[in-house]
């Protein structure tokens, strides 16, 4: 059955599932895994899935669950609060030095990224020293951080202030962007690191283990949920909260470092964030849709609500865009995160030659040696294809391409 831009998948014993996936390709685990979930019986009113969909632990990336009287901790996933932040400069193209391979280093000087964790030396990914403007951000959030490990003190042995204002791995990058106007951007793209992965991972345990004792039977495991009023529920929100908070946060720092690296490879003065973007695509928020109060978990999914601004990036090869939101209410007022992958990191490196990743990176300064394979632009869902499935959910305000991008 079709109705406006997205198709309808009934499900038996569970809520409608809509599907915004016309053109794009939808691996059946994925479809499977999405009834699961419409299965559950606090989810509201239907399942809403975005172009982008691919499968997930737990919850599908690229899927939009509402509930009521209960909460999931892995339709949220442990990179919570993963999102995107995009300002645009006053430089234009002409600007920049006539070889970026400066730029880029100078960025990867500014933002530790990667991972690299051994007894000899740091985490190459983590801030050795956190510089004092770190330690002054990080004093924004440590009131609500110790409340939160005064009960659950596990997670106070994690890297948190180590993290702040750094890039992660896989497919976390930092990347200037020229718009159709020849405008520079700075976007990139980052989460609440290892604090957050631990708070996500610790949640989602704790969540099975109470179905364990409850003798809840679950079409799946990993839809393991909190019911609203229960100690944990409230706990979990908290936390969960807080992550989000600490990934604005880092990537608010990460912007500052990279724009202050930025300053030392360009000769002219200029302005930043004269057009700023901040959005999560990993969350959980209590909304009014439908005329009732709920909790919207987005995993993969970004708030899309009538003239809210939000980043939809490509891969590392393709265009990006800066929309608008059109507030579809079928959509709970969502887009999708990005472009979504057609193959696993597995089947990249295994698929995708060399020769074929330096030839779709071609005008990017990037990374162009085998242990970025498994983020090649052929990995992912064409971009174009996914913007079209979701033309009734955004309108593109701006359409950018990279030309430097530094991976995780």
């Amino acid at each position: 059955m079709c109705e406006r831009n997205h198709d309808i998948q009934h499900v038996e014993g569970g809520v409608p599932i809509r599907l915004w996936t016309r053109g794009v390709p939808v691996e059946d685990k994925a479809r499977a895994q999405l009834v699961r979930a419409a299965q559950m019986p606090f989810v509201f009113k239907h399942v809403a899935v975005m172009p982008d969909v691919h499968v997930g632990i737990g919850a599908t990336v690229g899927s939009v669950i509402p509930t009521r009287g209960a909460i999931i901790p892995a339709a949220v996933g442990v990179d919570i609060g993963c999102g995107m932040m995009a300002a645009r400069t006053s430089l234009v193209a002409a600007d920049l030095p006539d070889t970026l391979e400066g730029v880029r280093a100078a960025i990867e000087r500014a933002v530790p990224h990667g991972r690299e964790v051994n007894r000899a030396k740091r985490d190459k990914g983590a801030w050795g020293e956190p510089p004092a403007e770190i330690v002054e951000a990080w004093a924004t959030l440590a009131e609500r951080f110790a409340r939160i490990t005064e009960k659950y003190p596990r997670l106070k042995n994690t890297n948190n202030l180590v993290h702040l204002g750094t890039l992660g791995t896989g497919n976390h990058f930092i990347e200037l962007c020229l718009d159709t106007e020849q405008r520079v951007w700075v976007m990139l793209h980052s989460g609440s690191r290892g604090v957050g992965n631990a708070i996500g991972t610790f949640f989602i345990e704790l969540a099975k283990k109470d179905m364990r004792t409850w003798f809840v039977n679950l079409p799946d495991e990993d839809l393991a949920y909190f019911p609203e009023g229960t100690q944990h529920f409230a706990d979990y929100v908290e936390a969960v909260g807080w992550a989000q908070d600490f990934a604005a946060l880092n990537r608010r720092m990460m912007m500052t470092n990279v724009i202050r690296a930025l300053r030392t490879q360009v000769d002219r003065p200029f302005e930043a964030e004269l057009e700023a973007v901040n959005c999560h695509h990993n969350y959980v928020a209590r909304e009014h849709h439908f005329g009732e109060n709920i909790l919207v978990t987005r995993k993969g999914a970004v708030r899309a609500a009538k003239g809210a601004l939000g980043i939809i990036p490509g891969s590392m090869g393709a265009k990006s865009f800066i929309v608008r939101g059109l507030g579809n209410p079928d959509s709970f007022d969502s887009c999708s995160h990005g472009a979504g992958r057609v193959m696993s990191r597995t089947a990249a490196k295994k698929l995708v030659t060399l020769a074929e990743h330096v030839a779709d990176t071609q005008g990017v300064s990037c990374r162009k040696d085998e242990s970025v394979i498994d983020e090649t632009p052929r990995a992912y869902k064409p971009i174009e294809a996914v913007m079209a499935a979701q033309a009734d959910l955004v309108e593109i305000v701006h359409t950018l391409k990279q030309v430097v991008c530094v991976k995780g």
